[in-house]
């Protein structure tokens, strides 16, 4: 999915299965092994790529094991771009609610993008939100 992108440095393909997070997780801690990504940037990244594929395996793909999601991570100078793709129809990224809303806190999910988004120094959906990009300073 990221091939034909010339300056990608790493990609992983998962079918989508909530087991397989344990893949991304290892990809992204060498990712910041080999890029020497300092703890408080890899923390944040962690958190929110681990959240944004999460959202694409449930939400985006359903759980459907047929279907698979990409990530992608990229470094140029001091900016790391995270890709995450998934097969899915999409969502409606501008119609999020709040989960800091009072009717929202004690509810169990929706906080995903309220995290990526505040984690991240950039959030940008795509695709009618099948691709979500994420940028982070280092």
């Amino acid at each position: 999915m990221c091939a034909q992108q010339a300056s990608i440095l790493k990609e992983i393909c998962i079918s989508s299965h909530p087991s397989n997070i344990v893949q991304i997780e290892n990809f992204v801690e060498n990712f910041r092994e080999e890029h020497g990504i300092s703890e408080d940037v890899y923390g944040n990244m962690l958190v929110a790529i681990i959240e944004a594929a999460n959202n694409a395996i449930i939400h985006g793909n359903e759980t459907d094991h047929s279907k698979q999601v990409s990530v992608c991570l990229q470094r140029e100078r001091n900016i790391i771009t995270c890709i995450i793709r998934d097969e899915g129809s999409g969502f409606d990224f501008n119609h999020v609610p709040d989960p800091t809303a009072p009717e929202n806190i004690e509810k169990e999910g929706g906080r995903g993008i309220f995290l990526m988004k505040h984690l991240s120094d950039l959030v940008v959906f795509s695709n009618d939100g099948s691709h979500v990009e994420i940028q982070f300073r280092v």
